[in-house]
């Protein structure tokens, strides 16, 4: 794919939850083009929706109606096996619990999801461990998720991610449990693999992480999107948000 196309696209996208005889709208007609090589930020109160888009994105859900493309394909209807392919080979997730398996090592963790791709024993070995050196925990790999920081297991998080070197990296609330100072250090290896040409799309209701990270920010509210900003030459993006958390009031 040549950077700048378009490398996944929602259009029209609704996901409708039956509760008893109620009708949850979580998503509700959203639109969204994403850009390849693009810093994307996802962000809105609870309940707005962003999380549900995200698993919509990730292939992780089906819509209940509308399209989703991912490289041009229509992945709206797909199987669960089909799904899981894409998910195995094009999408590389960061959750905000980490999501370690706790009785693996963390180059056991690393090498799960190349496992499940069928690389072989020595190849997932060396893979690995070239992606805790790139995250700064070669010094770790052999330590249990039981006997590392927060932050480590965020950084083995994002290791994982790269396992089967995705084209996009989906980040949800990726520094939720994580202090400021650590926060930090997990964005710059997300703004990292940004500037080696991996997409990154990150859901977030922090604006301060949106205006310091992002290029492009879906603002969602009640299953919609309410807003679309480009940051250029440093527009406040943070600023932006304000007044739509005052309009929405």
């Amino acid at each position: 794919m040549v950077k700048g196309e378009i490398i996944i696209e929602l259009k029209n996208v609704r996901k409708h939850y039956h509760m008893g005889e109620s009708v949850v709208k979580a998503v509700d007609g959203v639109n969204i083009s994403i850009k390849e090589g693009e810093f994307v930020a996802v962000m809105g109160p609870s309940g707005s929706g962003k999380s549900t888009s995200m698993n919509l994105i990730g292939s992780l859900d089906i819509p209940t109606q509308g399209k989703i493309y991912l490289d041009k394909e229509d992945i709206s209807q797909l199987s669960e096996s089909d799904l899981a392919q894409i998910r195995g080979k094009k999408i590389g997730f960061i959750f905000q619990s980490f999501n370690l398996i706790p009785n693996l090592t963390v180059k056991e963790n690393v090498m799960l999801p190349m496992m499940f791709q069928g690389t072989p024993d020595y190849e997932r070995e060396i893979k690995a461990e070239e992606l805790l050196k790139k995250v700064d925990l070669g010094d770790r790999m052999d330590h249990y998720p039981t006997e590392i920081s927060g932050g480590q297991m965020q950084r083995v998080a994002i290791a994982r991610s790269l396992a089967n070197d995705p084209e996009v990296i989906l980040a949800d609330e990726p520094t939720g449990n994580l202090d400021t100072k650590t926060g930090e250090k997990v964005m710059e290896f997300l703004e990292q693999l940004n500037r080696e040409g991996k997409t990154i799309i990150m859901v977030t209701h922090e604006p301060e992480l949106a205006q310091k990270h992002a290029s492009v920010v879906y603002w969602m509210r009640d299953g919609k999107v309410e807003k679309v900003t480009h940051k250029k030459n440093g527009f406040g993006i943070v600023e932006e948000e304000k007044k739509l958390m005052r309009k929405g009031k």
